[in-house]
């Protein structure tokens, strides 16, 4: 099969027609799959638009050309779907869960979120992927039959599976979540409609877990060319891309820095793409998995790059914390959005009346806990985009950081 070529649907791959279902018996579509429905639901969200003014690395009146969370989500799901169909994956699934992955981010990015999780200490915390599920599920009202998008079982699960399996078989916490547990979320909703916490994901959700690795790689490496803060030349250290810059300074000698940092990003992409593509066929010719089912019950991701790709892969990422993340402009902006995040949290938890009237509690908050009272604070800031955090600010406090 030539390179760029769809590979035949596998029998590892999802089947739309296998779905296990929604949640909410719907009729089938006449004229979509259930995956292609989900997308199509997830593409018309308000959550979805909502990332257009949603911060990835720099906030949006930094500049026009920076990466939002819509932008990246869209980055995310061009590389997912090359991956998946040379794979043979279920296409439609595999861009769904790429553009779905972000959908509970706070404004302010990263900043945002660990904000939020500190305000909600002792009251299960705050996990951007728990988040996306409640999006999906519940905070979405665009439907008279339901709220929510009432998405297919192989979808929800993706959502909050594409980065492994969350526990063991007997409910203990795996990863990340060893700390401090499964998110409440999650787990709430999981007691209702199982998503086989303790298996992998779909091969369409590990597919999309890694696109939106090499998407940060890769784009956030062209982000921080364009503000400047390192060049071309800094990126030297590393061997996997020092080889290609000396291969395009061979190729195309005398080029200019923002030609030159663009071919990196666009040899980088290609290569990790190319690398997760080989290493899943190793990995898959020696499972042999027979089904989409046997792919969550191998014991073992699918999807991945082999050690060595796997090690370059870390140095970027190193490369981009020290460089980028870590870096004081950005460090200093960020701190400025913690402070906003905590400031409206602390103003709506003191001042309730400060809500709108739709996030105010029914039935004057009757029956309504503590946890649930912040729960529904928590869910009203983290819909917040970027601009109207800000303005939000503004309208409760004399002084607003500028984030610059």
């Amino acid at each position: 099969m030539s390179v760029g070529m769809a590979a035949p649907r596998a029998a590892f791959a999802c089947d739309p027609d296998a779905s296990r279902g929604r949640l909410v018996d719907e009729p089938p579509s006449k004229t979509r799959s259930p995956f292609r429905r989900d997308c199509d639901r997830v593409i018309h969200s308000t959550g979805f638009r909502r990332l257009k003014h949603k911060t990835q690395v720099f906030v949006y009146h930094e500049g026009d050309h920076y990466r939002t969370r819509l932008t990246h989500s869209l980055e995310v799901a061009q590389i997912a779907r090359a991956i998946a169909r040379q794979i043979g994956l279920d296409e439609d699934l595999t861009e769904t869960l790429a553009l779905a992955h972000d959908l509970g981010h706070p404004p302010f990015g990263h900043a945002g979120e660990r904000a939020l999780d500190a305000c909600l200490q002792g009251h299960g915390g705050f996990d951007h992927n728990a988040q996306s599920l409640r999006v999906v599920t519940a905070l979405e009202h665009r439907y008279p039959e339901f709220n929510g998008l009432n998405l297919t079982w192989e979808t929800l699960e993706g959502i909050v599976k594409h980065n492994g399996p969350l526990t063991d078989r007997a409910g203990a916490p795996l990863g990340r979540y060893l700390a401090h547990g499964v998110p409440i979320g999650i787990v709430e909703f999981n007691r209702g409609y199982d998503l086989e916490l303790w298996s992998h994901a779909s091969l369409e959700a590990q597919v999309a877990g890694i696109a939106d690795d090499i998407a940060y790689d890769a784009h956030d490496i062209d982000d921080g060319l364009r503000a400047g803060l390192f060049a071309v030349d800094d990126l030297a250290e590393m061997p996997l891309t020092a080889q290609m810059i000396a291969a395009i300074d061979l190729r195309y000698p005398g080029l200019d820095p923002a030609r030159r940092g663009a071919e990196l990003v666009r040899e980088l992409i290609s290569c990790l793409i190319g690398a997760a593509v080989s290493e899943a066929g190793r990995r898959l010719s020696s499972v042999r998995p027979v089904s989409a089912q046997a792919v969550r019950e191998a014991g073992q991701e699918m999807i991945g790059f082999a050690p060595d790709v796997a090690e370059a892969e870390a140095l970027i990422k190193r490369f981009l914390k020290r460089h980028m993340y870590r870096h004081p402009r950005v460090m200093r902006v960020m701190d400025d959005a913690q402070t906003v995040v905590f400031e409206l949290f602390a103003r709506y938890r003191d001042h309730p009346a400060d809500l709108p009237a739709e996030w105010l509690p029914a039935n004057a908050g009757q029956g309504e806990t503590e946890a649930d009272r912040l729960r529904r604070i928590c869910n009203f800031i983290a819909g917040m985009t970027d601009r109207f955090a800000l303005t939000e600010h503004q309208r409760l406090f004399d002084l607003t950081p500028e984030l610059r």
